[in-house]
C-alpha cells in the first residue's frame, strides 16, 4: 500500500467526516428545534425570533412567521456556531435565560417591550432587534425599555408610517452594511423615530430624504406633526434602520421596513436584516456580509405556506 494511497484515503475520510458532521449540524439546527437549541453548549450562539401569528392586509403582508423562518434558516446555514429558532406569538417563550439575541416581528411591540423574560435577557447582555410594526410601542415604560434596548422606537404623534420608495444611495460603513449596495424598495418605511438623547451611540444605517407627500403638518397618531413636517420640508434625511451600541456592551437594531414579504427577494434589503441579527448577537460579519442565498418570489410563497403549516401544528 503506497503512501500516496494512504494520504488520498485519509483525505477522502476527512471529507466524508466533515460532510457527515455538517449534516448532523443541519439536523440539529431546525428552526423549530427548541429543546435542541436550549441544550446546545456554550459555544453555540442562540437566537430567538418571536413572530406574530397574525398578518395584516391579506397574504403577503406582515408575514412575520414566514420572514423569520427564512432569516433563521439562512443564519443557521451561514454560521456553524449559531442555532436560531422561531416562535410565534401563540407559542411565546417563557424562558429566555439561554438567549444570546431576541428578534421580534410583531403587530405592535408592546408585549415584547413589557415582557420580563426579554428584559432579563437584555440585562444579561443579549442583543435585541425589532422589525417593522415591532418597533412601535406605547410611550412610557414600554418606550423607555425600547430606548434602553435598541436606542429608538416608533412613538405615535411623533413618528410616521407612510408608503414610499426611499433611495438608499449613501450606505455608511458599519458591520451591518457589509456587502450592502445602494438599493431602492417600496415599502411602508416608518421614519422620525424617537431616539435616545442626541442619538448617543446610535448609528443610522438606512437613511433618505422623504418626499413631502409622505407626511402631514397636522398632528395625528401616525401621519405627521409640525416637527416632522418641518424636517421633511427642509430636506432633512430620516432614518429607517439604525444600530445601537448599548452602554452595557449589548447591542440593539431597529428596522422599519418589511410590511411586504416580497421585499425579502431583494438581496440588499435581506442582507441588512441578516447582518443586523448577526451584529446584535455579536457574531463576526464577513466583508461581504452574512452569506444568504437569493430567494425567488416563488420560494417566498413557499415560506408563507411553511409558516401557515407551522402555526397549525402549534409552533
Amino acid at each position: 500500500m503506497t503512501k500516496s494511497f494512504l494520504m488520498n484515503s485519509l483525505a477522502y475520510f476527512l471529507i466524508l467526516a466533515t460532510a457527515f458532521h455538517s449534516g448532523l449540524q443541519a439536523q440539529e439546527k431546525g428552526v423549530f428545534d427548541y429543546q435542541r437549541q436550549i441544550a446546545a453548549g456554550k459555544g453555540t450562539k442562540k437566537i430567538v425570533f418571536i413572530a406574530d401569528a397574525g398578518t395584516h392586509g391579506g397574504r403577503g403582508n406582515h408575514e412575520f412567521m414566514a420572514g423569520s423562518i427564512l432569516l433563521a434558516s439562512q443564519l443557521n446555514a451561514a454560521y456553524p456556531e449559531v442555532h436560531a429558532v422561531v416562535r410565534s406569538t401563540n407559542n411565546w417563550p417563557t424562558d429566555l435565560s439561554y438567549a444570546d439575541a431576541v428578534v421580534v416581528s410583531l403587530n405592535h411591540g408592546q408585549r415584547a417591550a413589557l415582557d420580563p423574560e426579554i428584559a432579563s435577557a437584555v440585562r444579561r447582555g443579549a442583543g435585541f432587534m425589532a422589525i417593522h410594526f415591532g418597533v412601535e410601542v406605547n410611550k412610557g415604560d414600554a418606550g423607555d425599555n425600547y430606548l434602553r434596548w435598541m436606542g429608538g422606537y416608533f412613538e405615535t404623534e411623533w413618528s410616521v408610517n407612510p408608503w414610499w420608495q426611499p433611495d438608499f444611495q449613501q450606505i455608511p460603513e458599519h458591520p451591518t452594511t457589509r456587502g450592502v449596495k445602494p438599493f431602492s424598495v417600496k415599502d411602508e418605511w416608518y421614519y422620525h423615530m424617537r431616539f435616545v438623547s442626541e442619538m448617543m451611540d446610535v448609528t443610522p444605517i438606512l437613511s433618505a430624504a422623504p418626499p413631502i407627500s409622505t407626511v402631514s403638518e397636522k398632528t395625528s397618531e401616525r401621519g405627521g406633526n409640525p416637527t416632522v413636517f418641518k424636517e421633511v420640508s427642509d430636506g432633512k434625511r430620516q432614518h429607517m434602520a439604525w444600530a445601537y451600541q448599548r452602554p452595557d456592551g449589548g447591542r440593539g437594531f431597529g428596522f422599519t421596513g418589511l410590511h411586504l414579504h416580497e421585499n425579502l427577494s431583494n438581496d440588499n434589503f435581506r442582507k441588512v436584516l441578516l447582518n443586523g441579527v448577526a451584529w446584535v448577537t455579536q457574531l463576526p460579519i464577513p466583508d461581504n456580509g452574512v452569506a444568504g442565498k437569493s430567494v425567488s418570489r416563488e420560494e417566498l410563497e413557499r415560506y408563507i405556506d411553511d409558516a401557515q403549516a407551522a402555526l397549525k401544528s402549534g409552533r
